[in-house]
């Protein structure tokens, strides 16, 4: 059944006009009125709804019954990584929420090259958020991840509580089944392309993020993003 992430209350017999993006995508696929398709806002489990009228440019449904499912990770994982650039990002964000992440915390960092302030890191913040509501429609999830604003490692590291493991370059660490294993939520840290600079991962460090290596191998960014999402949810 087609899934719809609608940012709107959501009860039963409430009629409401989708939001522009699922109105078109109703389109694309040709619904009619009658057919069921599902909404879900984020706050938990998720509804059918009957598509009541097709206009133009419009869709408006009838929300029907609740469904109380959920498909959360069993543990609370936040990924804390420096911005890859171009659409790694995207796809970074895609395939996070796709795994279960409950937080992705962009960073700027020394070798990162993406730099975002202002208006234009407000707009991206929303723009990841828009591809991990999508991800979401896909894999079934009915919460989603929190994509926090973009900030300075320094700042993040400040701030950092809980067990925290980095994915460091630098020689020894702790290994990683021991560093990724259990149900406590967990932060993981991981540098853009070159990885964090020596700086960085000795101030992650003395931070309290223990440090662990993914294998002999370099990975990129992304990869290393995700293999340490799948080790710490498995």
């Amino acid at each position: 059944m087609p899934r719809f992430f609608c940012d709107a209350a959501l009860g039963p017999g409430a009629e409401l006009a989708l939001p522009p993006g699922a109105a078109r995508h109703v389109q694309v696929l040709r619904l009619q009125p009658g057919d069921e398709i599902t909404l879900f806002n984020g706050q938990g489990g998720q509804w059918t709804a009957r598509v009541q009228r097709m206009g133009r440019s419009d869709v408006s449904v009838r929300v029907e019954a609740h469904e109380a499912i959920e498909r959360e990770a069993a543990r609370e994982v936040t990924l804390a990584i420096g911005m890859p650039a171009n659409e790694r990002m995207d796809w970074l964000v895609e395939k996070a929420t796709e795994l279960g992440v409950a937080r992705i915390a962009p960073l700027h960092t020394q070798h990162g090259v993406l730099r975002l302030a202002g208006e234009r890191a407000a707009k991206k913040q929303a723009h990841w958020r828009a591809i991990a509501q999508a991800a979401c429609e896909q894999c079934g999830r009915n919460r989603i991840p929190t994509i926090e604003p973009v900030r300075d490692i320094a700042d993040f590291l400040r701030e950092a509580q809980g067990a925290r493991v980095v994915l460091s370059l630098a020689e020894g660490g702790v290994p990683t089944p021991q560093a990724l294993g259990g149900d406590a939520p967990l932060t993981v840290l991981i540098g853009p392309e070159g990885g964090l600079s020596a700086a960085e991962d000795a101030q992650a460090r003395s931070a309290g993020f223990l440090p662990t290596q993914l294998g002999a191998r370099v990975l990129r960014a992304e990869t290393a993003a995700l293999a340490a999402l799948t080790l710490a949810l498995a």
